[in-house]
């Protein structure tokens, strides 16, 4: 019985990922063509990195309002490392190892990030929508700082293949994409960890009593979900071969949209990592259809908003029965 109400979280979401496809090849004749599907691709991979992280928060009973900002944090400090390396006292610690060196170090900042968040959240008792609130804008402001305000551009056509290249006819993004989703499939299904992060979102105390180490969990998951908010970074720097320091605006709400709408309870304990990336694949397809079918950037968040606020509701009537 549970097993097939597991299957049906996942089955509502991808019928109406079909049926909406379905509707936009019918009203627009560039939809379904390959040029067009590919490009939905790589924009839903960016949202498919940071939502996995939300995913997992989400299932503790929390919350992360601060990807969008800590996207562009570590964006901003790869770029700032290929361009000029980072000099400590005259000696240059990337000089010769350059891109590995700067993504290395723009992962680790966007998983320091996200520890802040989670030991604000455990040591500090401070409610996630708030630490993480106040994340956002102080990742935010020393995005600002670090850049200040102005863009880095011309990364190097190494970085920007992360973006733009190609693999066995695929863009690189999906494939990254690809990985994090089975890593994390893995990684929530096969380990300990995994099913700890069930189990704190289904009952916290419960779980305390079990011997779970509720505090040490959730930290763990908002660094992976700063971790994964860099890998979107890099991607979203690659693409552009520029690090915005206003970029990742929104995609907090995406986010979330896309693990509401895949079935993932806000309340926690209960949703899938599929189910996530089916979420993320609605809100890529509306995205780009509405972008084809011409609707002004206004009505589509608006019908946007829409949609999220129908996954509530349904979660909520699930929830009751």
């Amino acid at each position: 019985m549970r097993k097939l109400k597991i299957n049906l979280s996942v089955l509502q979401p991808l019928i109406a990922l079909i049926l909406m496809a379905v509707a936009m090849t019918i009203l627009s004749d560039t939809f379904a063509t390959k040029d067009n599907l590919f490009n939905v691709a790589r924009q839903i991979s960016v949202n498919i990195c940071i939502s996995v992280g939300m995913t997992m928060v989400i299932l503790t009973g929390g919350i992360d309002l601060s990807v969008g900002s800590i996207l562009a944090f570590t964006g901003a400090v790869a770029a700032g490392l290929l361009k000029n390396g980072l000099e400590l006292q005259g000696i240059n610690l990337f000089a010769g190892f350059t891109f590995f060196g700067a993504v290395w170090i723009a992962l680790a900042a966007g998983g320091f990030l996200g520890w802040f968040n989670g030991i604000m959240i455990t040591k500090f008792k401070v409610p996630p929508f708030v630490a993480t609130l106040a994340m956002l804008t102080i990742a935010r402001g020393l995005t600002m700082l670090y850049t200040q305000g102005f863009p880095i551009t011309q990364l190097g056509d190494q970085f920007t293949y992360l973006g733009t290249g190609w693999f066995l006819g695929v863009p690189m993004p999906a494939w990254i994409s690809i990985l994090v989703i089975a890593l994390a499939s893995f990684f929530m299904s096969k380990t300990r960890v995994g099913r700890y992060i069930y189990a704190i979102g289904g009952n916290e105390r419960a779980a305390l009593l079990s011997g779970v180490k509720v505090k040490k969990v959730k930290v763990f998951v908002y660094s992976l979900a700063g971790v994964l908010s860099g890998v979107a970074g890099l991607l979203v720097t690659a693409r552009l071969d520029s690090a915005q320091p206003n970029a990742g605006m929104g995609y907090e709400l995406d986010s979330i949209a896309a693990v509401v709408i895949g079935g993932t309870s806000l309340s926690g304990g209960k949703g899938s990592i599929i189910g996530t990336v089916i979420g993320a694949g609605i809100i890529g397809v509306l995205n780009n259809g509405l972008v084809l079918l011409n609707v002004s950037p206004f009505w589509q968040q608006v019908i946007k908003g829409f949609v999220i606020l129908l996954a509530v509701i349904i979660d909520r009537m699930q929830k009751k029965e």
